[in-house]
């Protein structure tokens, strides 16, 4: 691949960019200088859910920091969420189905398995509305790099506390408004792809305070869920 992007920039998050490049397709560039192995590793994934049914981007190559995958045309469910927050438990919903399809798929064996031994499914680990393109042929989810194998529940938890605690970017609603929203969103997602107990949420904070992408308001608000 080129080291300039193929194509205009249009969509970046913490530790990618998504470049327009032609025909249908993108390409995702991590920015950190990652080993290739473990990009080419992330779109075995994407092409394992894929052939079990899960809907994700087909990927057509891989190279170095690059995948090149099939272009998921659509806001993703935080868009729609923060121009029709009414509709947060209809999307919650959908998420906890989303969450059921994934956990259907038997894990890759290579995986890690963060949460130990146990049922051991596909999860995906970052499964949140940033995460979710709704595109006019259904749903699409994407940011397959944390796939990991484990029990269902773990990858609920995992939801949980990203959905619940993370900092939201700019969604057009207030401040206020959307620390409502969270919460009626996570309290709606529990309650469909539920039930979870304290240890799994609180194995779940802790697995997400590993995370080096962290901004630092997430990580004191999850200090201090883990102290309480």
């Amino acid at each position: 691949m080129a080291e300039a992007g193929p194509g205009r920039l249009i969509a970046g998050g913490r530790s990618a960019d998504v470049y327009e490049a032609g025909d249908g397709r993108v390409l995702r560039r991590y920015r950190d200088g990652r080993p290739a192995d473990r990009v080419v590793r992330e779109a075995e994934v994407m092409a394992h859910a894929r052939a079990h049914g899960v809907p994700v981007p087909e990927v057509f190559d891989v190279a170095g920091c690059d995948i090149v995958m099939e272009r998921a045309d659509g806001p993703t469910m935080l868009t729609v969420l923060g121009r029709r927050p009414l509709a947060f438990r209809r999307q919650a919903r959908l998420l906890a189905r989303l969450h059921a399809v994934v956990h259907a798929v038997p894990a890759l064996e290579w995986l890690p398995a963060p949460f130990g031994d146990g049922a051991q499914v596909l999860l995906h680990r970052d499964l949140h509305p940033q995460n979710v393109i709704l595109t006019a042929d259904g749903p699409r989810i994407i940011d397959w790099e944390g796939a990991a194998r484990g029990p269902a529940v773990a990858d609920v938890a995992m939801t949980w506390v990203i959905v619940g605690f993370s900092s939201v970017p700019p969604t057009g609603l207030s401040a206020a408004a959307v620390r409502t929203v969270q919460a009626l969103f996570t309290r709606s997602f529990l309650a469909a792809a539920g039930p979870v107990d304290r240890d799994w949420l609180a194995a779940a904070v802790r697995q997400r305070l590993t995370d080096p992408h962290l901004l630092p308001p997430e990580r004191v608000r999850l200090e201090r869920l883990r102290v309480a």
